[in-house]
């Protein structure tokens, strides 16, 4: 635990890092669904085209999982610090890259495929870094509001989605269709040249994880990570995975997706989706400090679930408040699936996965769980929902879809380990089984089951 003012220190420097890291996601993502499909996937169907594009968008998450070992390795071994720096770069250089790219009309089948890999790029340098963000606070904060600070990060993903929604609406404005097309798209990706500057000497002057400095100072570090956690912590880490569904379905229908259903489905302006994406994203930004902090009255599990059970019965009336075609109807439709949803759920994550898994193991175990939910469940959704549009005509295979998804959160749940105001260092003496890629010193100090 650190003292107040290292904290808050921490915590917002945390919440900056991830904010420009996530920024440079889903400006990929915006204009996988806006502009791609047209200028890297051109096709005479355009709504085949734009599944090409959200493909594309769907590369990225394959490489997260690698992405998390390999970050998680290292920042088990060495520390959380080093790779949150190495993450910022590798991901605001690749985005820069983007915005330099020939198109499809300049290049041909080069344009898709080096996109393709660039955004692999881009899941690997994601994928190592929110385990690391998410720790570096969870591991500075006193164990009772260990919810509220862990929540800080993840503040990063709305504060994201505002800037990255706010840029593109911005150059949206101040440019005819044929202008951005032409090079108004390249704009945002060009701008995180100067984020990445920010975010590297904003993270460059935070202190190391007391957890990690533990562990260093008695050489107790983990030989493999990754072999131990699918060794001795694999159920757990298939009930991460699996709480997941539902906050990650949702997320991306909303995020990615809907900007594709109002602007091709329903011919709605492309300044209504952004402009109502941006103001449920803003509301979600305050939402999730709070939810961080009921977490720490009421326990994390409860917080979560009530999430899950919310975005899978919210699934059937989000789409009917769209297709109303209001734009405040399809504003509050935003606001109550960003904010209650994935504020309640977002905000939990970094707490409630950072206290499964002692500190040996906490980064690798943190990051495949997560990052290996990406795979299964984020990166096919918008995909998926295309292709039940054009199979159905209809919304409700992607409403059934996100319903079911919640389900599978609400029980995936139930079994993992509720830790609220339990302090780290009793976690470590719970779990004897890391000790088997652990120093012998630390194996002695160990004791206790997984779940």
């Amino acid at each position: 635990m650190s003292d107040k003012s290292d904290i808050r220190r921490v915590s917002l420097a945390s919440a900056i890092g991830s904010t420009l890291e996530w920024y440079d996601f889903f400006i990929f993502g915006a204009s996988a669904a806006l502009v791609f499909n047209v200028l890297f996937f051109p096709s005479s169907d355009p709504l085949a085209g734009t599944i090409a594009s959200l493909a594309s968008f769907a590369v990225g998450f394959i490489a997260r999982p690698l992405g998390g070992v390999l970050f998680g390795h290292f920042g088990d071994r060495i520390g959380r610090k080093a790779m949150l720096v190495l993450s910022l770069i590798m991901m605001g250089g690749v985005t820069f890259v983007i915005g330099l790219l020939p198109t499809y009309e300049s290049i041909g089948i080069w344009a898709p495929i080096l996109l393709t890999g660039l955004r692999l790029l881009q899941g690997l340098a994601v994928g190592g870094e929110w385990g690391g963000a998410t720790l570096m606070v969870v591991e500075h904060a006193p164990a009772k509001h260990r919810g509220f600070y862990g929540s800080w990060p993840q503040m990063g993903i709305p504060a994201a989605l505002i800037l990255s929604t706010g840029v593109m609406a911005a150059v949206n404005a101040f440019t005819t269709k044929e202008e951005f097309l032409a090079w108004g798209w390249r704009i945002p990706f060009l701008l995180s040249a100067i984020l990445v500057i920010v975010g590297y000497f904003i993270r460059k002057r935070v202190s190391e994880s007391p957890s990690f400095n533990r562990l260093k100072s008695t050489k107790a570090q983990a030989r493999l990570p990754i072999a131990t956690i699918f060794k001795t912590q694999k159920k757990r880490v298939l009930l991460m995975v699996g709480s997941q569904a539902a906050e990650n379905t949702s997320f991306y229908i909303a995020a990615v997706f809907s900007l594709v259903y109002l602007t091709q489905t329903l011919q709605i302006d492309r300044s209504v989706a952004l402009r109502a994406l941006m103001i449920a994203a803003a509301f979600t930004l305050i939402a999730q400090p709070l939810f961080g902090a009921l977490s720490d009255r009421i326990g994390r599990k409860k917080v979560f679930m009530g999430g899950m059970i919310f975005l899978g019965l919210f699934a059937f009336p989000f789409f009917e408040m769209l297709n109303t075609r209001n734009e405040f109807i399809i504003t509050v439709a935003m606001v109550l699936s960003l904010m209650i949803g994935q504020g309640s759920t977002q905000a939990i994550q970094p707490s409630l996965f950072g206290e499964q898994f002692p500190a040996a193991i906490r980064y690798s175990g943190v990051s495949v769980a997560y990052q290996l939910a990406t795979v299964v469940w984020s990166g096919p959704t918008p995909v998926l929902a295309a292709m039940f549009v054009v199979w159905t005509g209809s919304y409700w295979p992607i409403a059934a879809y996100v319903l079911i998804a919640g389900l599978i959160s609400t029980l995936c749940i139930l079994p993992l380990r509720e830790a609220a105001a339990v302090e780290l260092e009793q976690i470590e003496h719970e779990e004897s089984d890391v000790a088997v890629a652990a120093q012998p010193a630390v194996s002695r100090a160990m004791g206790g089951q997984t779940a």
